[in-house]
């Protein structure tokens, strides 16, 4: 299916962190390499620390937030994109009052997610 209408896509709660969200927009099943997901952060919202076997390239949609990577902090916000290397420690917490949306591609491996704190 080459056009796909995200917005018939199903939203799932993240079971860490707190007004987090996720839509497997391509799931591995579909593409052979790499996966697309849309996270939805409501304000006041964040995904706790944490490390992903597998490596994330980010694009910031809507909104803004502190964003941990690794031993930095940055501030990222509507057309940034961000490179979360595989293994390294990141988190996000949402400022304002507008939602933090980004699109995640992760590629198709095995990805073990470790809380850390």
């Amino acid at each position: 299916m080459p056009v796909i209408d995200v917005s018939a896509i199903e939203s799932t709660p993240l079971q860490a962190g707190e007004g987090a969200q996720m839509q497997m927009i391509i799931s591995p099943k579909m593409a052979p390499h790499f996966a697309m997901r849309k996270f939805t952060i409501a304000p006041g919202g964040f995904m706790p620390n944490h490390t992903n076997s597998v490596e994330h390239e980010q694009y910031v949609l809507e909104g803004c937030a502190s964003v941990g990577i690794g031993n930095e902090v940055f501030e990222a916000k509507a057309g940034d994109a961000l490179y979360v290397p595989a293994g390294i420690p990141h988190w996000y917490r949402v400022k304002g009052d507008v939602p933090y949306v980004f699109l995640c591609m992760v590629p198709n491996l095995e990805d073990e997610i470790r809380l850390i704190g």
